[in-house]
């Protein structure tokens, strides 16, 4: 078959991947007993190297210092800008405890206690145990070398103290304890004593230089406030003078208002009369001669009335008159005449009327303008007046304000001076340190047993990583779950001596176990298909010295003791069971029967001392998978088939070459060795996978090479039972 063909044999899909491993406790358990001995050597180790640490350990002293804060200070002032007061909470406690644990009371105590000039350090000579424990190489002196400035020494031991001062509460009150550990026990009580000490007297003098700031600000700002309030005063009192104004009275708006109210309405009622005679004189003007008395505003007039009264009175006279006398008569006449004089004076009182009209709208004209007028002077005084009331509230609020001010800068002032209540501690000292007569550390008994502790779980969990690391297989349980396979039959380790091979064992000695795990092998192949007479069983593995060989061997010697059996050696390309079998040299074998040269009957030879009947490799070709590939070999296979009851191919492992994949669609069944505790599964999952992809039949699992002493007690292959399994039925372990 050539390469083409080969890749479409290998073109199936991939099978379901088995399901991810979960956790098992059992497992990681036997792993743990598996290297007990190895975490037994470690945690003792562990434990001598605990011991000489925590022996070698200097005594190590503790001080404590019991300081009482105070839950509130006495308040002299009344406003919390000069310095904030304290309350009793645990907020306040823990901040109190934060500001022990400062740098600078670190730097306080140094100074205090005058640690950078103590001779052992100021020389360089000797470094003190707890001097050493926290100050940097660089700083630890040595004979050849210069010893570091007062400062460097200084910064070192500050911070030496504040990472070694320990500081907490006590539950349910205002008590801090203050402790301090070193190897020097006096230097353990002066530690947190001299805290204590810095601690109050820093912050007194924090709070008097708050004070004296506070003073200095007030003092300036009372000072500017009050020139502020004089220059506002003075020009107040200029404005007064400028403007001529007695008191705030003197500008009240309400007759300036009244008199706005008065103009306004007479304004009103000039435009109501300039309107009338406007509209008046409009109609005479529009109006013929004959038809102004017939205006209403000519009738309305008094004049113009009384002229038409007496036209009437003449008319009706006349009227009588003309009843009684002719024409010529001398009363008649005088009617006449007296009618002719009522309408002429009618006339001229019309006359007399249009022109007091003509009057009366000028007078209303003038008379409205002059309320006008006025009404806007009395306006523009009002707005004067409203003008240098604005200006006058506004000085008057700038002297106010600035009043108020400086009378509250001035009172705080007087305030903030009160030193004497200001020296009241913000806490006390209630137990002073002693010095320790006895050590507090280090507790070494702890340090071995942490040791210990820490050794075990390190053993233990290098043992369950080792495990996890460990992909081999190592019980029948783990074949068949992670191969997804059936555990077809389980070999067990054994010994050979030395005039013995290990591929006729079975037959050289049928009473070991080995013998017994071979037969149990050929149970499973006989029973795995009752109605199939015939039986062609490949034996292949994933990979080299697995044993697949020794397993195909014994296996045919077992089955040829119940059947016609024939072993055929198909691994072409390391072939070794002719020779181990005793096929002389250079004999004939597959390559020749495949090739047409030789027939069945010069290829095929009888192993002496046995039933079974072996096919070797014969010689190796150039090409064996070309050869495997062959229509050929199918057909001599099928020849072998009819002349015997049961083949056993031995073929080249699966991982390797591609042999075993040609050969499984000839037989009916095959076997998959992995040797125990050796094999890797991923690796025999990818050639079990290979073989299902070209759909060959796989019977099950071989486990070979199984330590049955190792698996009961480590693996639990046989919870225990597995060591006197064989002592029991007769067998010999070997």
């Amino acid at each position: 078959m050539n390469s083409g063909g080969e890749r479409e044999l290998f073109s199936a899909q991939n099978p379901a991947d088995p399901p991810e491993e979960t956790l098992d406790l059992v497992r990681y358990w036997r792993a743990v007993n598996r290297n007990k001995w190895r975490i037994a050597a470690l945690v003792a180790a562990v434990a001598v190297l605990a011991v000489l640490y925590a022996q070698s350990l200097p005594h190590v002293y503790r001080a404590a210092t019991t300081v009482l804060i105070e839950s509130a200070r006495p308040k002299v002032v009344s406003i919390e800008e000069v310095y904030s007061g304290t309350v009793g909470s645990y907020e306040h406690l823990y901040t109190q405890a934060g500001i022990l644990q400062s740098r600078d009371l670190a730097m306080r105590v140094v100074r205090k206690l005058k640690l950078a000039q103590h001779p052992s350090i100021a020389s360089g000579s000797v470094t003190p145990a707890w001097y050493a424990r926290f100050l940097p190489d660089t700083l630890v002196s040595r004979p050849p070398q210069a010893p570091a400035p007062v400062e460097v020494r200084e910064q070192a031991l500050a911070g030496a103290i504040q990472s070694g001062i320990d500081v907490k509460p006590v539950r349910n009150s205002q008590l801090l304890l203050l402790s301090f550990e070193s190897h020097d026990p006096r230097l353990a009580a002066q530690v947190p004593n001299a805290l204590a000490e810095s601690y109050i007297t820093a912050d007194l003098e924090a709070r008097l230089r708050v004070r004296e700031r506070a003073m200095a600000f007030l003092t300036e700002q009372s000072e500017a406030l009050k020139k502020k309030l004089v220059a506002s005063e003075r020009a107040l009192q200029s404005f007064r003078e400028r403007e001529k104004i007695l008191d705030v009275k003197g500008l009240s708006l309400g007759g300036a208002t009244r008199q706005i109210e008065q103009l306004t309405s007479s304004l009103i009622e000039a435009r109501r009369k300039r309107a009338e005679a406007e509209a008046a004189l409009s109609q005479i003007k529009g109006a013929r001669a004959a038809g102004i008395e017939a205006m209403p505003a000519v009738l309305r007039h008094p004049l113009v009335q009384r002229a038409k009264d007496q036209e009437t009175d003449a008319e009706r006279r006349l009227a009588d008159v003309s009843k009684r006398y002719g024409s010529e008569h001398p009363r008649m006449i005088a009617a006449q005449a007296e009618l002719r004089a009522a309408k002429e004076n009618l006339q001229r009182q019309l006359s007399v009327v249009v022109v007091s009209i003509e009057k009366e709208y000028e007078a209303a004209r003038t008379n409205e303008i002059s309320t006008e007028r006025a009404l806007e002077r009395a306006k523009d005084d009002v707005q004067g007046l409203n003008r240098k009331e604005f200006e006058l509230a506004a000085l008057e609020r700038e002297v106010t304000t600035n009043r108020q001010l400086y009378d509250l800068f001035m009172q705080r002032s007087k305030e903030t001076d009160v030193s004497s209540d200001l020296q009241t501690s913000v806490a006390r000292v209630i137990d002073p340190a002693v010095v320790p007569t006895t050590p507090s550390g280090p507790n070494r008994r702890r340090i071995v047993m942490i040791a210990v502790f820490a050794a075990l779980l390190l053993g233990m969990a290098l043992a369950v990583l080792i495990e996890r690391l460990d992909n081999t297989v190592k019980s029948s349980q783990e074949t068949e779950a992670k191969l997804e396979l059936p555990t077809i039959g389980v070999v067990h380790k054994t010994k050979v001596k030395r005039d013995q091979q290990i591929q006729r064992l079975f037959m050289e000695d049928a009473t070991t176990a080995f013998a017994e795990d071979i037969r149990t092998l050929r149970s499973g192949v006989l029973l795995s298909g009752l109605d199939s007479p015939q039986k062609t069983v490949l034996i292949t593995s994933s990979l080299p010295e697995e044993g697949k060989s020794t397993v195909a061997s014994n296996l045919a010697f077992a089955l040829s003791q119940v059947k016609k059996t024939l072993l055929i050696d198909a691994d072409m390309r390391r072939p070794q069971i002719g020779q181990i079998l005793g096929a002389p040299p250079n004999t004939l074998g597959l390559s020749n029967l495949v090739a047409g040269e030789f027939g069945a009957e010069k290829c095929v030879f009888p192993v002496r001392g046995s039933n079974l009947f072996v096919l070797p490799s014969g010689p190796i070709p150039a090409n064996p998978l070309e050869l495997l590939s062959a229509h050929r070999f199918v057909e001599v296979v099928e020849q072998l088939k009819g002349a015997f009851e049961a083949i056993v191919i031995d073929a080249a492992p699966v991982q390797m070459v591609s042999d075993p994949l040609i050969i499984s669609q000839v037989a009916t069944a095959v076997l998959y060795v992995v040797k125990a505790d050796d094999t890797p599964y991923p690796v025999a999952r990818q050639g079990i996978k290979r073989l299902r992809r070209v759909n060959a039949h796989i019977l099950g699992a071989v486990l070979n090479h199984l330590d049955a002493v190792k698996a009961d007690k480590y693996y639990g292959e046989y919870s225990g039972r597995g060591s006197r399994y064989y002592n029991k039925y007769g067998y010999t372990k070997r």
